[in-house]
C-alpha cells in the first residue's frame, strides 16, 4: 500500500466518531427512540439483556428459528417456545402478522428495541427481526425465566 492510500486510511479513521460502524453500543433509550408502533409489549433492558442470553445460548446448541418466514412456518406447525420480535423493523407489514399468530397459538412474545442486537446475539453477522426460541436442557433455568417473565407481559388491546 502506497503511503498516500495509507495516510487516507488513517484519516478516515480519525475522522470516524468514537464507537463508529464496528462494535457502535448505544444506549436503552436511545434504541427506544426508533421503535414501531406496534412494538408492544415491549421487554425492559433487564428482560432484553435476559433474552438475548437465552438466544445466545440457544444458538450454541442450535435451537432456534430466525427470520420471519422460518419462524412463521414453525409456529404454523406448532413448535414451542419464546417469540422475540425486533421493535426497530420497518415497514411493520413484514411481520405484524406474528403478534396475532402467537396469541392464537398462546405462544409468549416480546419486542426488543433494537434487530442489530439480535442478530449478534443469534450469532449471525445481519440484523434478525425475529427469532423463535425453542426449550432445551442445556439452558432450560434461563429459558423457564424468560417464559416466565415474557407471559408475564401485559398484551396489547
Amino acid at each position: 500500500m502506497t503511503k498516500v492510500k495509507k495516510e487516507k486510511i488513517d484519516e478516515e479513521e480519525a475522522a470516524e466518531p468514537a464507537g463508529g460502524a464496528a462494535g457502535t453500543e448505544r444506549s436503552y433509550q436511545e434504541l427506544i427512540a426508533h421503535l414501531n408502533p406496534i412494538a408492544q409489549p415491549l421487554a425492559s433492558r433487564k428482560l432484553s439483556k435476559k433474552l438475548y442470553k437465552c438466544v445466545k445460548k440457544a444458538a450454541k446448541v442450535k435451537n432456534i428459528r430466525r427470520g420471519v418466514k422460518e419462524v412463521q412456518k414453525f409456529i404454523n406447525k406448532g413448535e414451542k417456545g419464546i417469540v422475540v420480535l425486533a421493535g426497530d423493523t420497518l415497514p411493520i407489514d413484514v411481520y405484524c402478522h406474528l403478534p396475532v399468530m402467537c396469541e392464537d397459538r398462546s405462544l409468549p412474545y416480546a419486542y426488543i428495541p433494537s434487530k442489530v442486537d439480535l442478530g449478534s446475539s443469534a450469532g449471525s453477522k445481519r440484523p434478525t427481526c425475529v427469532i423463535l426460541i425453542k426449550p432445551h436442557q442445556d439452558y432450560q433455568d434461563a429459558y423457564n425465566e424468560c417464559f416466565q417473565e415474557v407471559a408475564g407481559l401485559p398484551k396489547p388491546l
